[in-house]
């Protein structure tokens, strides 16, 4: 008879146990391995296929290849960029015509994009809805577009006809900011997109404008890289600010002859730019550029970040894995230096 009272407590007990875990207010398993950590996406080569590192916060841990040893597969040649929207992951790969969604912790893939892009670099999300830079064929100057994307059923469901070589993407107030760098040539252009119509103005900056950014006043800030000496047209560089109620230039900063940055990152009211492989700082309402480098790459400086008191560049190699070096930012010491992704390119922190 104890014995039987006794069972019958442990199935009660049991019972109540397994309402308890079904109730909404329970706790939430984690995430997943890549929570809290530093992605570096690789371009790849000839050398290898496009591929992302992961790295610890606290750089104790490093994992290269983790889309591939989570899916047991390839991302292609060239992994361009990486948009986060809540627990997703979009990758950009433009030699493969292809936008891979993927969960941002685990990195099990959910979904692959492909039909209705062409040469696709960047994505941004809004709502439901995707929009992507495509460059379309590369010897074709006219047939440049965003690819509208449906991120219920992932299908490409309408295009926006743009200029040549669209390449970053953001939004704000219901438009898109598109920087036009010009693909295998040049541009000189930022196409603002109305999403209320999908209608297309342009506003004229320097040559090949790349990142944007939004700073505190609300202006757009665009790093115009200006055309080298090779493209037979060089032109001066120059990070503009541009007042987006009325789509006009504010302000201008301008680099000297021969200077042709080519990254920028905003940080806390602070812009961060590259000239010659050295990294400058200043004040995102300066007056004039800076001249004293803070940091000074030591390879191929090809990636920029900056967070938490840190700066992170990426000195790249397109025949072997490349290195993350991590500085901090009062004293300019490398903290630490990191094996990453053959062609890596760019950082994201998850």
């Amino acid at each position: 008879m104890k014995i039987n009272k006794l069972l019958s407590k442990i199935f009660i007990l049991s019972v109540l146990f397994l309402a308890s875990c079904s109730d909404d207010d329970s706790p939430q398993l984690p995430k997943g391995d890549y929570e809290n950590g530093i992605l570096i996406s690789g371009e790849g080569s000839g050398a290898g296929t496009g591929s992302i590192s992961f790295i610890s916060n606290d750089l104790t841990t490093t994992e290269n290849l983790i889309y591939k040893k989570v899916n047991n597969d390839e991302l292609g040649t060239f992994l361009q960029s990486i948009t986060f929207d809540n627990d997703k992951a979009f990758i950009v790969v433009d030699n493969t015509n292809s936008v891979i969604v993927v969960d941002r912790y685990t990195f099990e893939e959910k979904a692959t994009i492909t039909t209705g892009l062409s040469t696709p670099r960047y994505i941004e999300t809004l709502g439901d809805k995707g929009y992507v830079t495509n460059w379309g064929s590369t010897s074709d100057e006219t047939d440049d577009f965003i690819a509208i994307v449906d991120l219920n059923t992932y299908a490409v469901d309408g295009t926006i006809a743009v200029g040549n070589g669209p390449e970053r993407i953001i939004e704000s107030n219901g438009k898109l900011y598109v920087s036009h760098k010009g693909a295998f040539g040049t541009n000189n252009i930022i196409s603002v997109i109305d999403l209320s119509d999908n209608s297309v103005e342009t506003i004229t900056v320097g040559y090949k404008p790349d990142e944007l950014f939004i700073n505190d006043k609300g202006e757009l800030v665009v790093l115009c890289g200006g055309n080298e000496s090779w493209t037979g047209n060089e032109t001066i560089a120059s990070i503009v600010n541009i007042n987006m109620s009325t789509n006009t230039e504010v302000s201008s900063l301008t680099f000297a002859n021969g200077e042709h940055p080519s990254l920028m990152v905003l940080d806390n009211g602070v812009l961060y730019y590259e000239v010659g492989g050295k990294v400058f700082s200043i004040d995102e309402d300066a007056t004039a550029l800076s001249s004293t480098s803070i940091v000074e790459s030591q390879g191929y400086l090809y990636g920029l970040a900056v967070k938490n008191n840190r700066i992170y560049l990426l000195d790249a190699s397109f025949t072997d894995l490349s290195e993350l070096n991590v500085y901090d930012l009062s004293t300019k010491n490398k903290i630490d230096t990191k094996a990453v992704a053959l062609g890596a390119s760019k950082i994201y922190f998850n």
